[in-house]
């Protein structure tokens, strides 16, 4: 039998069980409907009838009083009014004979009430031959007959109160016995459909409680299950599906677990073998897997490291800041070459390491982990280090000879051309000009030398951003005029001072307007804008010039970065290199956007002087 079948054979029991329970119930109020029927229908109209006629005969009777004492015409009117009363009720009560008895007592009524008329007749109309007085006359002779009236309609009332009594108690028994047996009948389907609905339950719950086992079993690689199944329902066909899958479930184990473990231990070789440093923790910052040269470079062992948390590891805050960040967003940190170096000291020695960080997610971009790659780069600091002492020394052994050229050739050029003729003055113009050039590439070396070793003084104060603009626009009001540049500027009025040098800002600014106005063609378009954001102040110079191309934007800033293009630039590759650090040592950034053919926007920013 099906499942489904077994179900509704089990609640269509349970509803033909509540069907006899409401036709029984049905029945049994039908039954006491009918006893209440009887006992409004059978015997109140008599009642009734009786009550009516009492009331008629009395107030005849004290209509014939009204007669006797002289009110004939008010006596004999209520007289005759309630003998049509009378009359009616007494002809209602015929009608409705219910009880033994009852016809006998109206016959009798009415006989004995035909007598009172007569008798009364004779006391609302005497004739010659009544002897006695009309008061002795009423007492002898009518009121009897009146009393014998009242008393047969008493009779007759009372008798069919006792039958309403006897059969209110019938349909008291009635109630009582419907009560009793619908009580033994519910109680008795109650305790079948109870009965039932076990039994039904424990044949539907008995193999799931087996399946339920048997897959916990399998989630903990516990495969030999069996489950003892011996229906051909669905659930049973259920449980072979189940002992099916986990046959299948532990050839599988058996045939890739050599393989994972196999994986596994060429995952491991691959991660000791890496000569950088490599860290993976999961997503509780838990170290999973550390190689021997991260265990080197954190000063820590290889069992020490595992299971440890990463920051009881590292010891830094910035870089665990960074791992977290990544941790959450998914994605790699975009920092520079400054932000991406570690330093380390051991000892005396401090040793540099550029770091990596990249999250680790599954194909439907649930985080894992965060891979830490640590690169050694402390060679290639001290490179730097010997080749910006080289470059610091070179260009200042430099400057004192070039300066003594220049001397010499300004002499020659103001002495001696006279005597030179004119290829010789070009060739001295032009040694002229080189050594110009010379010298300015020395000036800024020797600039860019004491940037980077961190003898740059500034001489901090509160500026107003309108005024090193004005002041960086006033040296180059000859080069914008001579190519018919318009210069706009769109600087708010109620912009705060920013706190900076304003000798090392204005040179900042003079050098991306004098970049500008050499890559924008004539009668073209410069604006410098400002505006404040939150603490800072971004300060940004535009043009519509030729732009830089996508391969030079993100190396611009670089030492001798030159951007290629058919005009000569005359410069060092030095200008947007010493910008950038002097707008990073007063604690702003700076960046472009470029897009090549349409121009191209440096902004720079400032801290506020108040913060």
């Amino acid at each position: 039998m099906e499942l489904r079948t077994k179900i509704l054979a089990g609640y269509g029991l349970v509803l033909i069980l509540v069907v006899i329970v409401c036709v029984w119930a049905v029945a049994n109020l039908y039954q006491l409907g009918r006893a209440s029927a009887a006992i409004l229908r059978e015997n109140y109209q008599s009642i009734l009838a009786a009550e009516n006629m009492i009331n008629a005969i009395e107030r005849q009777d004290s209509g014939l009083l009204l007669l006797m004492q002289g009110f004939q015409t008010e006596g004999l009117a209520q007289f005759r009014e309630n003998e049509v009363g009378f009359l009616q009720w007494l002809s209602r009560a015929k009608d409705n004979i219910t009880v033994e008895g009852e016809a006998e007592l109206l016959q009798t009524i009415e006989t004995e009430y035909l007598a009172y008329l007569m008798v009364a007749a004779e006391l609302s109309q005497p004739t010659p031959n009544q002897t006695s007085p009309p008061s002795s006359y009423y007492y002898e002779t009518v009121l009897p007959k009146f009393k014998q009236i009242r008393e047969a309609c008493t009779q007759l009332h009372t008798m069919n109160q006792q039958a309403m009594l006897s059969a209110s108690k019938d349909a008291q028994d009635v109630s009582a016995r419907a009560i009793w047996s619908m009580t033994i009948l519910g109680v008795s389907v109650a305790g079948l459909g109870l009965v039932f609905s076990l039994f039904l339950s424990n044949i539907l719950v008995r193999p799931l409680k087996e399946m339920t086992r048997a897959t916990g079993r399998i989630a903990e690689g516990d495969y030999d299950v069996t489950i003892a199944a011996t229906s051909k329902d669905e659930v049973g066909r259920l449980a072979q599906e189940i002992m099916t899958m986990s046959g299948k479930l532990k050839s599988y184990h058996e045939l890739n677990v050599n393989r994972l473990l196999a994986e596994k231990r060429r995952s491991e070789a691959i991660i000791r073998s890496i000569t950088d440093g490599l860290v993976v923790v999961d997503a509780d910052f838990k170290i999973v897997a550390i190689n021997p040269m991260a265990a080197s470079i954190l000063n820590t062992g290889l069992n020490q490291a595992e299971g440890k948390h990463f920051f009881d590891v590292i010891q830094n805050h910035e870089l665990y800041e960074y791992m977290k960040t990544v941790a959450q967003t998914g994605q790699s940190p975009k920092l520079d070459e400054v932000e991406s170096t570690l330093a380390i000291e051991y000892g005396e020695q401090t040793h540099h390491y550029r770091f990596a960080i990249t999250p680790v997610k599954t194909q439907g971009d649930q985080m894992l982990g965060v891979v830490l790659l640590l690169q050694d780069v402390t060679k290639f600091k001290e490179l730097n280090r010997l080749k910006s002492e080289f470059v610091m020394t070179a260009s200042h052994e430099l400057r004192t000879p070039l300066t003594s050229i220049a001397m010499s050739i300004g002499l020659l050029m103001e002495n001696a051309s006279v005597n030179l003729s004119e290829n010789e003055r070009e060739l001295l113009q032009a040694a002229q000009e080189d050594v110009e050039r010379l010298r300015a590439l020395v000036n800024n070396l020797l600039d860019l030398s004491r940037i980077e070793a961190g003898r740059l003084e500034l001489d901090l104060k509160p500026v107003s951003v309108l005024f090193l603009v004005e002041k960086a626009v006033s040296t180059l009001l000859a080069q914008i005029e001579e190519k018919n540049i318009e210069l706009s500027q769109t600087i708010p009025a109620d912009l705060p001072n920013v706190n900076a040098d304003p000798n090392k800002v204005t040179w900042v600014i003079t050098n991306l307007l004098a970049n500008a106005l050499r890559y924008t063609n004539r009668c073209g378009h410069i604006r410098v804008s400002a505006e404040l954001v939150s603490e800072f102040v971004y300060v940004a110079v535009s043009d519509d010039g030729i732009g830089i191309p996508l391969e030079f934007q993100k190396k611009i800033f670089e030492k001798f970065v030159q951007v290629e293009s058919g005009k000569s630039s005359g410069g060092s590759g030095l200008g947007l290199a010493i910008c950038r650090e002097i707008i990073k040592a007063h604690g702003g950034t700076i960046w472009v956007n470029s897009t090549p053919g349409q121009g191209s926007t440096f902004t720079f920013t400032l801290p506020l002087a108040h913060a």
